[in-house]
């Protein structure tokens, strides 16, 4: 009796895994996202490979991160033309300049692959959504904390990239803020093209011409370990105070030191994994709001999904260099 219960149990556990080993996979082999960075070489965006990287182990999909090795929109262009062409599953992005990719975007989403923008949106293009940072409200929180620092007064060199949408909609956060303190003012602009010496030399020059500089004001990532190493190297370093952006290994590092006062710092692998995820959430239709997302009316996906910023400075810098180790760390 005994031996014909076990042949029993064993016809049906043939019969269910031959049905599940029937079943279509979720996810198939030739499925591939790409993401298209503006820096590969900047920490920044060393942290957004990280989170995309780790989404696609998660989801069980192949991921590539691609872009230029310094700062340019035309060859970062090349690369998402590049990437268009391979036919991936999904792309995200985060556009330079906006007006320079709306174009290969909307033939991307017309060709049918999902693009999502990142951190840097081309709000004018057809991408199904923006995840990043609410910019103007980042750059509030950078002019807040200086203005905190300067007591309402003292002239301010402004660190920033001219022409990036991101950067421009975090000057016009700070500058709303500046507003309310008439002595604050904005005296200088250095355009440091996304390279932590260019600031450095900026500020060196001025130092070296005598400029008067009451507070420094970084709108992008390279600006804050570039002027607080020209800081240093003349001696000065926590003397002028420096509101950077972001938490670069060097900008955190800088912080602890005390040559930086504070950094309003992004959710970069919060950005980039999600990224992901809502890549394969429409490549699959997963939303069944409509019954497929190429020919939706509106996307299924919300228009824009803000991921906040944080304030980190000398009493919780630690927490974020540890868990910047951690996230190093296999999944």
């Amino acid at each position: 009796m005994r031996t014909q219960r076990t042949e029993v149990v064993g016809l049906l556990i043939t019969f269910l895994i031959g049905i599940v080993s029937c079943q279509k996979p979720y996810h198939q082999e030739t499925e591939r996202f790409v993401f298209v960075a503006s820096n590969i070489n900047l920490s920044y965006w060393k942290e957004a490979q990280a989170g995309f990287e780790d989404a696609g182990r998660v989801t069980g999909v192949k991921v590539e991160f691609v872009g230029p090795e310094s700062y340019s929109p035309e060859e970062q262009l090349a690369a998402f033309r590049q990437a268009v062409a391979a036919r991936p599953s999904g792309i995200a992005v985060a556009p330079a300049q906006a007006e320079m990719f709306s174009k290969e975007i909307d033939a991307a989403v017309q060709a049918g692959i999902p693009v999502v923008c990142v951190d840097t949106d081309a709000p004018q293009s057809k991408r199904v959504l923006f995840i990043g940072t609410d910019n103007v409200s980042a750059g509030r929180a950078s002019g807040r904390r200086m203005a905190e620092i300067l007591r309402g007064r003292g002239q301010v060199v402004l660190i920033t990239v001219p022409g990036q949408l991101n950067v421009e909609d975090r000057l016009r956060g700070a500058e709303e803020v500046f507003k309310l303190y008439p002595e604050i003012k904005i005296t200088k602009t250095i355009d440091d093209k996304g390279d932590p010496r260019v600031a450095n030399e900026g500020i060196s020059t001025l130092l070296d011409a005598k400029a008067k500089i009451d507070g420094i004001l970084c709108l992008e990532a390279s600006g804050g370990p570039g002027a607080a190493e020209a800081l240093h190297r003349l001696d000065m370093a926590g003397k002028i105070p420096i509101v950077a952006m972001d938490k670069s290994p060097d900008t955190l590092d800088w912080i602890e030191r005390g040559s930086i006062a504070a950094t309003v710092a992004q959710k970069t692998y919060t950005m980039a994994f999600y990224s992901l995820r809502f890549l394969d959430d429409l490549h699959h239709n997963i939303v069944h709001e409509f019954k497929d997302w190429k020919t939706a009316p509106v996307s299924p996906l919300p228009a824009s999904v803000d991921t906040g910023t944080a304030i980190i400075d000398q009493s919780n810098v630690n927490t974020f260099k540890a868990a910047a180790a951690e996230r190093t760390k296999p999944i």
